[in-house]
């Protein structure tokens, strides 16, 4: 089982499997972040102490809501306002053990300009 915390414990995140990738995006949002995202269907990743120990913050289009914890300001993951089938979120692999994101391929994302991959 893979799992991550935020930084006082309050969400934890448990991974339905290693990721294959993760994306290092440079968004006007994700740069500020500094998030490592990894994606995962939908409801496939187990999410404790969310919603009760998170806030959202809904920007730009309002289709997707960042999460943090309520407490220590980590920001856990991010999920479709209204998920339709299909659907996927992302999770940030920085409240995972450094071992987990050194073993996974990174790939950065221009999210500010061309909206590809600069790898």
């Amino acid at each position: 089982m893979l799992v991550g915390t935020c930084h006082c414990g309050a969400v934890t995140i448990e991974l339905p499997a290693m990721p294959e990738q993760a994306t290092s995006c440079n968004c006007s949002l994700c740069r500020r972040l500094a998030g490592i995202w990894a994606y995962y269907g939908h409801g496939s990743v187990r999410i404790s102490g969310h919603p009760e120990n998170t806030e959202a913050y809904v920007q730009g289009d309002k289709t997707l809501r960042t999460i943090r914890c309520r407490t220590c300001g980590c920001v856990t993951h991010w999920e479709p306002i209204q998920p339709e089938p299909g659907a996927r979120h992302g999770v940030n692999l920085r409240n995972f053990p450094p071992a987990l994101l050194e073993a996974v391929r990174v790939r950065r994302f221009d999210g500010a300009d061309t909206w590809q991959f600069l790898d």
